[in-house]
């Protein structure tokens, strides 16, 4: 009993925190929701703000080692974030995408790093952590508000594959600079080279491994709860497994969530069961965010931000010219050797909505804490967060304004609503139709009566899309679009099909997207 009582205690302590901490997020959510002014100001930051009052009080959350920082939180905000990522959008953007992703973050470590150095009295090896930590970014806020305020489809998946992939990138820069200031490796090019390519490589192996492999699996059972179950032990257990292999897991997961958001979801996955696992994960992700921001709040100490003023102010600024100076030449660079050129308005909302957020701060709280300057580096990156989410999180509409990019997303996403509406409707329609009115005797009047209702609705939504397509007659291109999104899915579905019934072995080469491809040449 004397050894039961202390673990009966510290197991009553987590839940209470648990459930603190999802109380406050949901709490902050649903006011957010309530009050209008209070939907300028990011969700984030709100936690932020409320996870500072709380620690005046003296109500503190959780207290988790440096080592499980990455273990508990990167995993599903990097899976959750890759599995919304749709890869034929992607692939267009390729080449942008990934110059921003390796080439961002090595000019935001050096520009960080070395101006820290230069203006301030940090090592140059801490000065590097606070580079590498500061140089991934967090779209969380900024897409949702691309989204919102109906800016270009493109606009937001240069944000969101750069963030996807430039964590993977980070993380791995930090893996090896944290070493430095112990004296552990030597900073040589070649070296660090060399380990980077080996972080990558295998993150790359065995997230392609796990991927494919869960995907042909799911496609032998419909079994939601245990793929919802499969996809979050995939997403820790890639990290875990690439990092006891020396890799990157950061490289794994990402590749993990790609693969099953983009091919296992299609292929081994009803629609319902993917409507399923991306609310778990949407969930989860908003918990985990929650969780992270909350202990930003948490563990600030003004008067500590307020010692460490000087390396905030020098970090800012090194922040903001950084990611001027990896989007702008990066950007030309890519308009050089693409077709599809992203104009200078562009590029000034994605230098602007460059926001730091919870991988910078678990990595920031990841430094062991035997480091002399880890508290500096806490400080410091929690002060440049701050900043990017009070102060560019709230503005970022407004540049968005005066740079004429607020387009018309909104309406696109209300046509596409009324066209789903349309379509079930209508399939509602043909299922009392062909109801057998003879066996449900007692009932058909209940039959005919739903029936008009449903076709009275119907014509209310008819009417809308028409309206919709006198306002607006480009939207129409959206017809087109659904009809070919819907042909790949028949496609791919058949194929996973005859997959489980042992008709196939594998998926056969798929022959709509040439089809779709020259028939767009041909208009």
């Amino acid at each position: 009993m004397t050894i039961a009582a202390p673990v009966d205690e510290v197991i009553k302590q987590n839940l209470e925190q648990f459930l603190l901490v999802l109380s406050v997020s949901l709490g902050v959510a649903t006011i957010s929701r309530i009050f209008s002014w209070l939907r300028q100001i990011p969700y984030t930051l709100l936690l932020v703000i409320v996870g500072s009052v709380l620690s005046f009080v003296n109500i503190r959350f959780v207290n988790l080692s440096p080592e499980l920082i990455l273990e508990i939180f990167l995993p599903p905000l990097l899976f959750e974030a890759a599995w919304n990522v749709r890869w034929r959008e992607l692939k267009n953007n390729s080449l942008p995408v990934a110059l921003y992703t390796v080439g961002g973050v090595l000019i935001s470590i050096a520009v960080i790093g070395f101006a820290l150095n230069q203006f301030t009295n940090l090592p140059l090896p801490i000065a590097l952590l606070v580079g590498a930590s500061l140089s991934t970014t967090d779209p969380v806020s900024v897409v949702a508000l691309f989204r919102e305020v109906g800016a270009s489809k493109r606009l937001t998946v240069l944000m969101e594959g750069e963030s996807l992939f430039n964590d993977g990138v980070a993380v791995v820069a930090f893996v090896i600079l944290v070493d430095l200031p112990f004296g552990v490796t030597s900073f040589t090019v070649e070296d660090t080279l060399a380990r980077f390519l080996l972080f990558v490589g295998v993150g790359v192996a065995v997230g392609c491994v796990v991927g494919f492999g869960l995907s042909y699996l799911t496609q032998r059972f419909d079994l939601p709860v245990v793929e919802q179950s499969i996809t979050l032990v995939s997403a820790y257990g890639t990290y875990l497994l690439t990092e006891e292999l020396g890799g990157s897991g950061v490289i794994g997961v990402v590749l993990v969530g790609l693969i099953l958001g983009n091919f296992g979801s299609r292929i081994g996955m009803n629609p319902r069961t993917r409507l399923l696992v991306s609310e778990f994960w949407e969930f989860l992700a908003f918990l985990v965010n929650s969780i992270v921001f909350l202990l930003i709040g948490d563990q600030i100490k003004i008067s500590s931000l307020a010692d460490n003023f000087n390396l905030i102010v020098v970090a800012i600024i090194a922040t903001l010219l950084s990611r001027a100076a990896a989007i702008y030449p990066l950007s030309a660079l890519s308009n050089l050797i693409t077709k599809k050129d992203i104009n200078l308005r562009e590029q000034t909302a994605l230098w602007w909505g460059g926001l730091r957020g919870s991988v910078s701060i678990a990595l920031a709280l990841s430094v062991p804490a035997i480091l002399p300057g880890r508290q500096a580096i806490i400080e410091t990156v929690f002060g440049v967060v701050l900043f990017t989410l009070l102060f560019q999180g709230i503005t970022t509409k407004f540049v968005l304004g005066k740079l004429e990019l607020i387009g018309d997303e909104p309406i696109r996403q209300s046509y596409e609503e009324l066209l789903a509406k349309r379509l079930a409707m209508q399939r509602v329609i043909d299922f009392l139709e062909k109801a057998d009115y003879n066996n449900l005797e007692p009932n058909s009047e209940i039959y005919a009566q739903r029936k008009q209702l449903v076709k009275a609705k119907l014509e209310q939504v008819e009417q809308s899309i028409n309206q919709l397509q006198n306002d607006h007659p480009e939207i129409k291109t959206l017809d087109f679009e659904q009809l070919a999104e819907q042909l790949l899915n028949i496609e791919t579905d058949t194929y996973a099909e005859l997959i489980r019934s042992g008709r196939l072995d594998s998926n056969p080469y798929p022959i709509l997207k040439e089809i779709i491809a020259d028939s767009e040449v041909a208009g």
